[in-house]
């Protein structure tokens, strides 16, 4: 008998453990990605999203939706998400059979960008795949469910980026598929600090220019 388990159950080291994912020591975005210098325009776009949260979060905690919808929408606007060739999806389930175990990890992942999806040659390729939670939260506690979700596109893909989120701060990570797969933390971003929020853009705009053999 299978038993199915939810992703949004799972601790890390479950994770670890029924995945076989592996923790590296933590990465720099430089190592990986090229990060341009930001227009005037892009900046001022910033400015807004980052005072606009703000205002929001000055009043109480922000939710999930919001999260996803005052922070999230236009920042992936910004960094050209919305451009073809890439489609964003939401609340996308996925399931993945544990190797070894008579185990299933479900869930629904909140955003999902694909570039290439109506290929008939390739297989679509995974961009980022983005886990939010309501500004309470710390972003570590999204991280199980974010690993389960990103782990899955490694199928049919060498690598993929993955983004946990409060609306305050984002933690990317890095995952890839060689010997075994493993995944890298990259340098947590504030949105509220003006060094990070410029470096936040400048990820999202790096990662969506990714080409898809990456």
């Amino acid at each position: 008998m299978t038993l199915t388990v939810e992703a949004s159950s799972l601790s890390l080291n479950d994770v670890h453990r029924l995945l076989k994912l592996e923790k590296l020591s933590s990465g720099s975005f430089t190592d990986f990605l090229t990060l341009e210098p930001l227009s005037e325009f892009e900046q001022q776009d910033l400015l807004r999203i980052r005072s606009e949260f703000e205002r929001y979060l000055s009043v109480g905690k922000i939710s999930e939706g919001l999260v996803k919808f005052i922070t999230i929408a236009p920042l992936m606007r910004l960094a050209g998400f919305y451009d073809v060739p890439i489609r964003l999806t939401m609340e996308d389930s996925i399931a993945i059979a544990v190797e070894d175990e008579d185990r299933r990890i479900t869930g629904r992942m909140d955003i999902l960008a694909i570039n290439n999806p109506q290929s008939m040659i390739a297989p679509p390729f995974w961009v980022v795949v983005i886990e939010t939670k309501n500004s309470a939260v710390e972003v570590g506690e999204g991280l199980p469910q974010l690993l389960t979700y990103a782990f899955k596109s490694l199928d049919q893909q060498p690598s993929v980026w993955g983004l946990v989120t409060n609306g305050l701060r984002y933690q990317f990570v890095y995952l890839r598929d060689e010997q075994q797969p493993t995944y890298q933390l990259m340098p947590l971003l504030s949105l509220n600090e003006s060094p990070g929020a410029i470096e936040l853009l400048q990820v999202f705009k790096a990662i969506c220019k990714l080409p898809t053999f990456q």
